[in-house]
């Protein structure tokens, strides 16, 4: 693992526990991603990874029971999802939503516009947008022709992901969370995605990377690996972990405490 003491710390998760519906799902996750790491979150199906990407983004339903989590040092649990987002959480779907009518290019537009306003900044003149989106396109594979579409609308599943990495390269969060964000996915579509999710790792922008599958791992290489169980951490450790839980499964890890 990469010596993380030094690092300023983007994300700090401490001792947080969530329900919904009473019934509890993160049962006390401690986590630290510090600037420009790349950490992985791996587990089985229904361990609550998912979960804490939607707790982080601050989706409705979720309590928060305990514990608390920290971007860039400010507490976030009383924050809106939007104003979660101005602060610079980025939070990538697993299945992104089909949005009829709106161009992938006008929502783009309006959602830059959006977290400058919430941040006390001007809106980005037209000039700059397209000078922004014709770089991002550049670098990420994603053509004018693609941007005229309705969002998502007829997109497969590699043009929604690669639709939503733009999101991300224009957005410039300090945290981007991608949930399981091989779903779907062929091996070309994975490689054209994880080229783009590595193309914008710039030493400052720290991810946090959930998916049950070490294959994603092979392209996206994380600086740590966690083993998610029951609702928290259970084990760390540097990328070989991934290996190791594609030849053993998780069994080891059942019913494991923190």
């Amino acid at each position: 693992m990469t010596d993380t003491a030094a690092k300023t710390p983007v994300l700090e998760i401490r001792n947080l526990h969530a329900r919904i519906e009473e019934r509890e799902i993160l049962k006390g996750v401690n986590l630290v991603i510090p600037q420009g790491e790349v950490h992985a979150i791996m587990g089985r199906n229904g361990s609550g990874k998912s979960t804490l990407s939607y707790v982080l983004a601050g989706k409705e339903d979720y309590e928060i029971t305990e514990g608390e989590i920290l971007l860039n040092g400010e507490s976030i649990l009383e924050m809106e999802p939007a104003e979660r987002a101005a602060a610079g959480i980025f939070l990538a779907f697993q299945y992104p939503i089909e949005i009829p009518g709106v161009a992938t290019m006008t929502f783009l537009k309006a959602a830059i516009n959006a977290q400058r306003k919430a941040r006390g900044e001007g809106e980005l003149s037209t000039p700059d947008f397209m000078r922004a989106v014709k770089e991002a396109g550049a670098q990420l594979n994603v053509d004018s022709a693609m941007l005229k579409r309705p969002l998502n609308v007829g997109f497969s599943g590699g043009e929604k992901k690669r639709a939503e990495i733009m999101q991300m390269a224009l957005l410039k969060p300090s945290l981007a969370v991608l949930d399981e964000t091989d779903s779907g996915l062929d091996i070309d579509a994975l490689q054209v995605v994880s080229k783009g999710v590595n193309a914008l790792r710039d030493g400052k922008r720290s991810m946090l990377v959930i998916t049950h599958y070490q294959r994603l791992l092979n392209h996206i290489v994380p600086d740590v690996v966690h083993v998610f169980s029951d609702g928290r951490i259970v084990e760390s450790g540097d990328k070989d972990l991934a290996l190791q839980l594609e030849a053993k499964g998780y069994a080891d890890y059942d019913g494991q405490a923190a």
